[in-house]
């Protein structure tokens, strides 16, 4: 069905297609730039610090964590600032602007000679990534049409699911062999193809002419705003507990060579491809129970993770599993906090982001903290299943409140998610 843009103009099916296509390359090149240097872990220690890696090795990878931590940080602190700020920007416009600063801040990223200098470098890279997302799913949602919001979604969210199937493998294979620079110039090259797509392909669509940022940052004063944005970072933990130290799990505890890490990278891709897709399809339905689901698929797959991991069969179905079900979550996590935002939806988009990426911090910082106090690199999965298991409660509390509501029968304090609570909390 053709979709209407604020120019009025018809578009075709293949024109929608080609520019979600668009908007999910910049998602793919997003992928890269945040997950390559977990399969480059030891890569960057070794270069970036050089005389702790030769004495204490596990030290010099938690404290490389901190490049994975501070990029975690520049998209929490740059996702609501921005989103809120140019609310009443023309959306391709921003676009534009928001990957011209992920291209220029990649390549100061692989140019950088110290520790210090790229940790700075990956905090700036970082601030644009939850902007990108929350304005191309507003986007995409509505080049898709009502009804479709979490598969619109989702579709820009596949970018990052296929780069970790493809493009963080690859470019993992890549800084292996050629050196991590190489790697992190090769992501820039990403970022200046989808500058040039997102000219081409995506239409125009106007900016919210009433946004102010006093408007966008009420979502703040919303309970049910910081229950979803607390889901997202406690609960989002648990996979980044894992896959920041997926290199060194891999070659210590498994037992394989460095080769076989862009492989596992591929798994875990998979997975997150499959569960971004399913979870798109399923918050649809019911935002409620795609994150129970999902959720308590975490949780097991963590556990199993954690006692199986020795064994390749027990590594490559736990980090499928984890993968799958932590992307599964997000599309639900992004619509939720999409309901509860009512109005500030350009904020709401964008904070999704942050809340994830307070888990990337959350689970490398607790991870790094476990490995450095020498529990070994599989406490780092257990840490991620508490993780996980405090995001499924602060999910049941959340619509708990949400039936409450309904009991006493008050009228839901934000827009749409109104029907999500009387068809899908009974």
């Amino acid at each position: 069905m053709p979709s209407t843009t604020d120019g009025s103009a018809m578009l075709s099916p293949t024109r929608i297609r080609l520019a979600l296509l668009a908007l999910a390359l910049g998602g793919f090149g997003i992928g890269a730039t945040e997950f390559v240097a977990m399969g480059l872990l030891p890569n960057l220690a070794a270069d970036l610090l050089p005389g702790l890696h030769a004495t204490a090795p596990d030290a010099a990878n938690a404290q490389i964590g901190w490049l994975i931590s501070a990029y975690a940080l520049g998209v929490v602190v740059g996702a609501p600032t921005i989103a809120a700020a140019a609310a009443r920007w023309p959306r391709k416009q921003l676009l534009l602007a928001l990957l011209a600063a992920f291209t220029l801040a990649t390549i100061a990223s692989a140019l950088l000679p110290t520790f210090g200098l790229v940790l700075v470098a990956r905090f700036v890279a970082a601030l644009p990534h939850g902007a990108y997302f929350g304005i191309a799913s507003l986007v995409a949602a509505d080049l898709m049409g009502p009804g479709k919001r979490a598969r619109g979604v989702a579709l820009v969210l596949s970018g990052l699911t296929i780069s970790n199937v493809i493009g963080v493998p690859v470019i993992t294979w890549i800084g292996q062999v050629s050196g991590w620079r190489v790697a992190y110039l090769v992501v820039a090259a990403v970022f200046a193809v989808t500058f040039l797509a997102v000219i081409l392909l995506v239409p125009f669509q106007a900016g919210d002419p009433l946004a102010t940022m006093r408007n966008e940052l009420k979502a703040f004063g919303r309970l049910q705003v910081w229950f979803a944005l607390g889901i997202g970072a406690i609960g989002f933990g648990g996979l980044f507990a894992v896959y920041t130290y997926v290199a060194p799990l891999t070659i210590e505890v498994t037992g394989l060579g460095a080769g076989a890490v862009p492989l596992v990278l591929v798994v875990i891709g998979l997975g997150m491809t499959v569960g971004n897709l399913l979870g798109g399809h399923l918050a649809d339905k019911s935002v409620r129970r795609t994150l129970y689901g999902f959720f308590c698929v975490m949780i097991v797959a963590l556990a199993g993770l954690a006692l199986s991991a020795q064994f390749l069969p027990g590594l490559l179905i736990g980090v499928f599993l984890v993968g799958g079900s932590a992307a599964g979550l997000s599309p639900a996590i992004q619509t939720r906090l999409m309901d509860v935002s009512r109005d500030s939806q350009s904020i709401a988009a964008a904070l999704n982001h942050s809340a994830l990426n307070i888990g990337n911090a959350l689970g490398a910082f607790l991870g790094g903290l476990a490995i450095a106090g020498g529990l070994g690199y599989v406490a780092p999965v257990w840490i991620g299943a508490a993780l996980s298991g405090f995001g499924l409660a602060l999910a049941v509390v959340s619509f708990a409140i949400d039936r409450s509501w309904r009991r006493k029968g008050q009228h839901v304090p934000y827009g749409t998610a109104l029907i999500e609570v009387v068809t899908d909390a009974a």
